[in-house]
């Protein structure tokens, strides 16, 4: 029947019959497109974002605070070496004075020792007149012992605990002060130490803020992030307990 041969052609081809299967290959258009499903790590990408731009604000105050204690305590370190270096100097100027007195005390008594020793009584008050105020005291008790006739007299004035400079002991104290600021040098010149490091410490962190902005994947993002907190919670403690000038 011509209506049912022109109903046959005009069937196309691509339309299956009723209940069979269709055999038409999909479109090129429609084989390359996929649905895009967000992935779960997107959501923390805004918290990421804000805990990073946390993280390298604080960082940054705390290289900056870093930076200043280290130049404060290198002042208190060439501040505590220059004392050390005055109280020396000051040391040594006493103790040479020290040295020429007992020189002086040393001269006296042997000179002493020597009239006693030939009985020239007039030389031995000669002598004995000229000792020094600071050394009689000393002289007196040695006499008391009796050294001619006491074998385990001392051997000398010298020997006796009231023999005694002023100048010797303030020898002593200023080398002891100066020991000392020189420790406080130390000291501070470790502190500054302590405080340059941490200033790389906190640029490690603006580092590491700097770089997982321009990665792709959150998830290597958060690690970075996480890095930098842990990094960043190193260096506050370390602020913490540091001394501040």
């Amino acid at each position: 029947m011509p209506g049912k041969e022109n109903q046959q052609f005009n069937r196309s081809d691509s339309e299956p019959e009723p209940g069979e299967r269709s055999t038409t290959p999909v479109s090129q258009s429609n084989r390359g497109s996929f649905i895009d499903l967000p992935s779960r790590y997107d959501r923390f990408e805004p918290l990421a974002e804000f805990i990073a731009t946390f993280v390298l604000a604080l960082a940054t105050v705390a290289a900056a605070w870093s930076g200043y204690q280290a130049s404060r305590w290198g002042g208190v370190q060439s501040t505590s070496y220059s004392q050390a270096g005055a109280l020396r100097t000051e040391s040594i100027r006493a103790s040479t004075a020290a040295g020429q007195l007992t020189q002086i005390d040393i001269g006296l008594f042997t000179n002493w020792v020597n009239s006693y020793a030939t009985d020239q009584q007039n030389l031995v008050d000669f002598y004995q007149d000229r000792f020094r105020p600071a050394f009689l005291p000393a002289f007196e008790a040695w006499l008391e012992t009796d050294p001619v006739n006491n074998p385990d007299a001392p051997k000398s004035p010298f020997a006796m605990p009231e023999y005694s400079l002023p100048e010797m002991e303030e020898s002593q104290e200023l080398e002891e002060q100066a020991s000392q600021k020189f420790e406080e040098g130390q000291e501070a010149n470790q502190t500054s130490d302590n405080y340059v490091f941490m200033t790389i410490i906190f640029a490690s962190v603006l580092f590491l803020g700097g770089i997982q902005s321009r990665l792709k994947s959150i998830q290597a993002r958060l690690i970075i992030v996480l890095f930098s907190i842990l990094t960043l919670s190193y260096g506050l403690y370390n602020l913490i307990v540091y001394p501040i000038y």
